[in-house]
């Protein structure tokens, strides 16, 4: 069973087709890249998925189940997590308990003051697991704002690692960073690897082509070639609508 399928998808801002029919699949254990020029319909189809935008036609499914018009946060808990373009992370609190913010969503539970959350001790070991494995054990005390732009990007992977999700979408997880930090979060990704089903939107190709087990094309809100990262280095479509001389 694909971890996530849509079918025909498509979406209308007015007169403005932003996904048209859009359709692709998440398998198991892939990292499933979505690449396209600017306005190409990346960030509205990820709004989709998410349940953050309505769609006008087509279908979702995750896991065979139809989450077309299912909430958000029921997508949440059904298993899929995401990150977003522009951090989302409450920046006055430590990046422990962010995290626990994330934790305690999945879970449903409303606490009232960060004491009880720190006792608790599931939710604790969910969230200190999250931080170990993004590379964050030593900065549990950290304020958020005082943190480098990459560990914020590293923070919020942990926050969607909490949630135990069965799919990860990843939007632009490499935005607005430095090489070295770029570095980091390649090699996290592929850490990651195998243990979920991801969909990646990123504009940096180095990363894409080094992530990627496949790769959809996007321009003008349809897809124009799905195919292994090689394969779309070499099709004439891609390559004239998108990569040009840099594939």
């Amino acid at each position: 069973m694909s971890a996530l399928v849509t079918n025909k998808l498509v979406k209308r801002f007015g007169g403005v087709l932003a996904t048209d029919h859009v359709s692709l699949t998440v398998e198991p254990g892939e990292l499933h890249a979505i690449i396209g020029p600017n306005g190409a319909g990346k960030s509205t189809l990820i709004g989709q998925l998410a349940g953050e935008i309505a769609s006008d036609e087509g279908r979702i499914e995750l896991f065979g189940a139809d989450v077309t018009h299912v909430r958000t946060h029921l997508r949440a808990q059904m298993g899929l997590a995401r990150t977003y373009q522009v951090t989302q992370l409450a920046k006055e609190f430590t990046a422990l308990d962010n995290v626990l913010l994330a934790v305690n969503a999945r879970a449903k539970h409303n606490f009232r003051f960060w004491g009880n959350a720190h006792d608790d001790v599931t939710s604790m070991q969910k969230a200190t697991t999250a931080l170990a494995t993004v590379g964050m054990s030593a900065m549990h005390n950290a304020t958020v704002g005082t943190l480098a732009h990459g560990e914020q990007r590293q923070l919020e992977i942990a926050m969607a690692l909490a949630t135990e999700p069965k799919l990860l979408l990843l939007d632009e997880p490499l935005a607005g960073m430095s090489q070295g930090e770029s570095g980091a979060i390649v090699a996290l990704l592929k850490s990651l690897k195998g243990r979920y089903p991801m969909l990646l939107v990123e504009h940096d190709m180095e990363a894409v082509f080094a992530l990627a087990d496949r790769v959809s094309v996007l321009v003008y809100g349809r897809v124009i070639a799905t195919d292994t990262p090689d394969r779309i280095r070499e099709n004439r479509e891609v390559r004239a609508a998108y990569l040009g001389d840099a594939a």
